[in-house]
C-alpha cells in the first residue's frame, strides 16, 4: 500500500513544502493539495517548489476541475512540471465543489468531466486531442506520462471512473462503503473492456494518531461535513435508498447548509450535524494499532493508496507516527 499526504495551500507556502519534505522522509510516496483558487493559494506554483525540494514524491491536486482551468491549460501545466522534474505528477480531478461554488458556479457535468480527462491525459502525454472542435497538440512534450485519477461517490460518477480514469479517489475510509464503490468501479472497467485491476484505488481521509478519541473526533468532524456536502447532491439526485447506500446518505438529514469559509478546517461550525459514528467510520482515529487494523482491512478490499488528510492540530506527530510504525507495517 502506498501513502500520501493531503494539505491545503494555506500561507506560508514554505510550511506546505516543509511538511511534504517531512512526509517524503517518513516514507510517503504522494503529496496532494486542495485546489480552490479563492480559498487557498495557487497549488501548482507550490507544487513546483515541492517537486524541487523533494526527490521521489509524486505530486498533484486533490482535486482540480475542468472549468477553473481549461483542459489544455491544465495539461500544459502538468506537462511542464513533468518536463522539469521527471514525470512526478498525478492529476486528481472531479466535477468541482468548492472551487466552482465559491465562484457562484455549479459543478461540471459528468460529460464535461469525461471529455476533460481524455484531453488532459492525451495532451500531457504528447498526443493530439480535440478541444472545442479544434485539434491541438503540445509539440514540445517528450515522453510525458500523466495518470488521471477521478474523485467520485455516486453510481454514474463511479461508472465513469471505471470507464475512463487511471485511478479512483474515494474521500472516506469506511470499509463497507469502500467495498461497494470499488466493486462499482471494477465492474464498470470490465464492462468497458478494461482490466479492472488497472484502476488504482486511493482512499483519502483524515488520520489522527492519539489516545484521546474525543479530541481526535472534534479535530476531524469537519470531514463528515465536507463529505455530506457531496452526499447532499446525491440525495437530491437519487433520493434516499436504492442507488446509493443509506450508510452514506442517512446522516445528512440534519444538515442546514454549508459555509465554504470553513471548508476543510477543524472546528467548522457547519458540521455540528455530523455524529460521532460517522467521524469514526469515515476517518482513521486512535492509537497506531487502530490505524494498522483499519488500513489492513482497506488493503484487503483492493485499496492501493491511503492519503492522509492532515487538517488538524497533530500534523507533524501523525506524519511521524505513520513513518515510524504504520507505513513499515503496510507499505
Amino acid at each position: 500500500m502506498d501513502f500520501g499526504l493531503v494539505l491545503q495551500t494555506d500561507p506560508p507556502a514554505s510550511a506546505v513544502v516543509e511538511l511534504m519534505r517531512r512526509a517524503e522522509r517518513c516514507g510517503f510516496r504522494y503529496g496532494w493539495t486542495f485546489d480552490s483558487a479563492v480559498l487557498w493559494q495557487e497549488p501548482f506554483v507550490i507544487h513546483s517548489r515541492i517537486l524541487e525540494h523533494t526527490e521521489r514524491l509524486i505530486v498533484g491536486p486533490m482535486v482540480t476541475n475542468p472549468s477553473t482551468r481549461t483542459p489544455e491549460v491544465t495539461a500544459s501545466t502538468f506537462a511542464t512540471l513533468n518536463d522539469m522534474y521527471g514525470n512526478r505528477t498525478v492529476c486528481g480531478i472531479g466535477r468541482g465543489d468548492s472551487a466552482m461554488r465559491v465562484a457562484g458556479r455549479r459543478p461540471n457535468t459528468l460529460a464535461v468531466l469525461r471529455d476533460a480527462i481524455r484531453v488532459i491525459r492525451d495532451l500531457a502525454e504528447g498526443r493530439e486531442a480535440e478541444v472545442g472542435g479544434t485539434a491541438l497538440r503540445l509539440p514540445w512534450v517528450r515522453d510525458g506520462r500523466l495518470p488521471v485519477w477521478m474523485a467520485a461517490y455516486g453510481p454514474k460518477a463511479l461508472a465513469l471512473a471505471g470507464q475512463e480514469a487511471d485511478g479512483l479517489i474515494l474521500q472516506l475510509a469506511d470499509p463497507y462503503l469502500t467495498e461497494w464503490m470499488v466493486k462499482a468501479v471494477r465492474t464498470a472497467a470490465a464492462e468497458a473492456g478494461r482490466d479492472p485491476s488497472s484502476v488504482t484505488i486511493c482512499v483519502a481521509a483524515p488520520a489522527y494518531v492519539g489516545d484521546d478519541l474525543a479530541h481526535a473526533r472534534e479535530q476531524c468532524r469537519w470531514f463528515g461535513g465536507m463529505v455530506g456536502n457531496h452526499v447532499a447532491d446525491l440525495v437530491a439526485r437519487y433520493g434516499e435508498g436504492g442507488a446509493v447506500p443509506a450508510e452514506l446518505t442517512a446522516y445528512v438529514k440534519g444538515r442546514q447548509g454549508y459555509d465554504y469559509s470553513h471548508h476543510g478546517r477543524a472546528g467548522n461550525p457547519s458540521t455540528d450535524f455530523v455524529p460521532d459514528d460517522i467521524v469514526d467510520r469515515f476517518c482513521v482515529l486512535g492509537p497506531v494499532s487502530a490505524h494498522i487494523e483499519r488500513l489492513s482491512a482497506l488493503r484487503e478490499l483492493g485499496v492501493d493508496q491511503f492519503a492522509v488528510y492532515a487538517m488538524h492540530d497533530a500534523r507533524e506527530s501523525t506524519i511521524d507516527a505513520y513513518g515510524k510504525a504504520v507505513i513499515p507495517a503496510l507499505g
